[in-house]
């Protein structure tokens, strides 16, 4: 399986803090990665820096063979093949569900906007959601915007998507409607990194589960063997308090 993401002795800091502590990690073309631990264990850190929404101080993070560099043409390139909901959906509030999906197709990739909204349109009927076009972020549900926020992402055509906490802003009721969609995405063979505390969408849907603690990986395994046999007593602790 060739890798779509290698990241290699990745090390970063706030200040004195050390965040991320050599951190390995490589996953493969097509491979869906779910990544759990307790809250400061650097989960969320470490895929905002694959797309360098945050810079690592030391190491080596490669998408589809490119090392991620700094500066502003080397973040365009990746952000350009690394989509990335956010636990928060950041939509732009005064424009509306069509315009937000076309707003990086339109000025980044300058598409015609009759092609960029076409893309759009396509991907919200993927996402289940075509008939909210036209409506702004405030009148829709909470699910409803982050499946817009995964449209959105998915319009760039990206060959690695990477997920913050995606459901973890919404009422339970909502969590499913994400989170089918996101199995969708997985059978389709989507490349996915996953930052999430929904253990049965871990078992579901992960190639492998990795276990995060203290800014290290901890354990790293199939769902059948990280749930049943874990062998880390940390992960243990861990889901012997979430499950």
């Amino acid at each position: 399986m060739k890798p779509a993401v290698e990241i290699k002795k990745l090390n970063k800091w706030y200040g004195k803090l050390h965040v991320l502590k050599d951190v390995d990690l490589t996953v493969g073309t097509g491979e869906q990665i779910v990544i759990c631990g307790p809250s400061g264990s650097g989960k969320s850190t470490l895929i905002r820096c694959v797309n360098q929404l945050e810079e690592h101080q030391q190491g080596e993070i490669r998408v589809n063979g490119r090392e991620v560099g700094t500066g502003v043409r080397a973040m365009h390139e990746i952000r350009r093949n690394v989509g990335m909901v956010f636990q928060h959906f950041n939509l732009f509030p005064h424009l509306t569900v069509l315009r937000n999906c076309t707003l990086a197709l339109t000025r980044a990739k300058r598409l015609p906007r009759r092609e960029a909204e076409d893309i759009a349109r396509h991907y919200l009927a993927r996402v289940k959601i075509p008939e909210k076009a036209d409506a702004y972020p405030s009148q829709l549900s909470g699910g409803q915007r982050q499946r817009v926020a995964i449209a959105r992402a998915l319009c760039m055509h990206p060959r690695v998507m990477l997920f913050d906490e995606p459901t973890s802003a919404l009422d339970p009721e909502m969590i499913k409607e994400v989170l089918d969609v996101m199995t969708e995405l997985a059978r389709d063979g989507m490349t996915m990194l996953c930052v999430t505390h929904e253990m049965g969408f871990a078992r579901k849907v992960a190639d492998r589960v990795v276990f995060m603690d203290g800014g290290s990986v901890v354990e790293e395994a199939p769902p059948e063997t990280f749930f049943a046999h874990p062998e880390n007593e940390r992960t243990q602790r861990f889901l012997s308090q979430i499950l």
